[in-house]
């Protein structure tokens, strides 16, 4: 233990802080002062739901498997309606419907029926949501023991790495290998795509290029809002080849490129190179190689526009500290970062400024330009 002398007078007062919310004695009274009592009582509930936090996503799990939401989106129904469209017991039924009325999830209507909560209703529509809670699937089984996945991640065949067979550097997976992600990433992009296309004006460029664009959801998106663009897409072969095949079934001009980031160069003369939810899943140093490939690859005066969640976002620092950094641990690869660390890898490849912008929801999306 550091000698009590040498502690900051910051560190004395926080650990008397510590050892005094810490004792029983403590804790009984602030419990009963009419002062402390609701602070208390918030911080016990709190401290609760943390321990219970993975019941309320299986809750939430089943709702979506079940597909509660898309069910009452239309009306409310009783629970022996709800028992005939999803075969479940009343009894078990009404066990589930009670925890989600307690998420507010659902909510109690009028003449005995359930109807859809404050947090369900936007699951009612959003496919994008609903998937990525099915895929979760994946994250609670390599993280049953998380001590043992900390220990010893590097060594660890996960199942998310298995998901995401582009997450071992040096892998270059095969079509069969990368449809469900492929999937996935397509049907979840759709409100960071929004951000993106709300947040940045496209109409003074001309050539734009999205790199790790997956199966062309975003460049088709900006293709459609700004027509004017000459716009092209570049990702792996077995990708490109799903986002062709999308392509033409959709009859979209975007040209689909196929490469390697980590070992190709990136084609060249764009005037703005998109990297929407790319670096959060690769480490420091492919980041590094892949920023400074994109600034060889921008014409002059040109821009990189980076979307992705960011760590220490004001109001979602669960989210980059906390849910990523753990799904990306056990994807074997990647980590969310700091507007902060972003920018100091831009200027260490080449850019000369960096700028954020303001985003709607900074819980999924931060957006960073950054100019050569």
């Amino acid at each position: 233990m550091e000698p009590r002398a040498t502690r900051s007078l910051l560190d004395r007062i926080l650990a008397w802080r510590d050892s005094t919310v810490a004792s029983a004695g403590f804790q009984k009274w602030a419990a009963r002062f009419p002062l402390t009592r609701p602070i208390a009582r918030r911080r016990s509930r709190a401290l609760f739901d943390l321990m219970a936090g993975f019941v309320y996503s299986q809750v939430l799990h089943a709702c979506v498997e079940l597909d509660l939401f898309g069910l009452l989106a239309h009306e409310p129904l009783t629970i022996e309606q709800i028992a005939k469209h999803v075969d479940l017991p009343e009894d078990a039924l009404e066990r589930l419907v009670r925890a989600a009325i307690a998420l507010k999830l659902l909510e109690p209507r009028a003449r005995a029926r359930v109807g859809l909560g404050t947090l369900g209703t936007p699951l009612a529509n959003n496919e994008g949501l609903r998937a990525l809670v099915d895929h979760h699937a994946l994250l609670y089984e390599d993280l049953r023991d998380p001590v043992e996945l900390l220990r010893r991640h590097s060594e660890t065949d996960t199942a998310l790495g298995r998901y995401y067979p582009y997450a071992t550097e040096g892998s270059t997976p095969v079509a069969q290998e990368v449809a469900s992600y492929s999937a996935l990433m397509s049907v979840t992009a759709e409100p960071l795509i929004a951000e993106v296309l709300d947040a940045y004006s496209f109409s003074g460029h001309r050539r734009v290029m999205d790199v790790g664009g997956g199966e062309g959801r975003f460049a088709r998106a900006l293709s459609h809002r700004w027509p004017q663009l000459e716009v092209s897409m570049f990702d792996l072969p077995s990708v490109a080849e799903r986002a062709t095949q999308e392509n033409t079934r959709l009859q979209s001009s975007v040209v689909v490129l196929g490469g390697d980031f980590r070992q190709d160069a990136l084609p060249g003369g764009r005037d703005v190179i998109t990297l929407v939810r790319i670096l959060l899943d690769h480490g420091d140093a492919t980041v590094l190689d892949l920023l400074k490939k994109v600034r060889h690859a921008l014409a002059p005066n040109g821009k990189l526009l980076i979307a992705e969640p960011m760590a220490g976002a004001r109001g979602a620092g669960t989210v980059g500290d906390a849910y990523f950094a753990f799904y990306l641990l056990a994807m074997g690869n990647g980590r969310a970062r700091r507007q902060s660390e972003l920018e100091s890898l831009c200027l260490q490849a080449g850019f000369r400024r960096c700028r954020a912008l303001g985003t709607r929801y900074p819980v999924s999306t931060g957006i960073l330009v950054a100019e050569v």
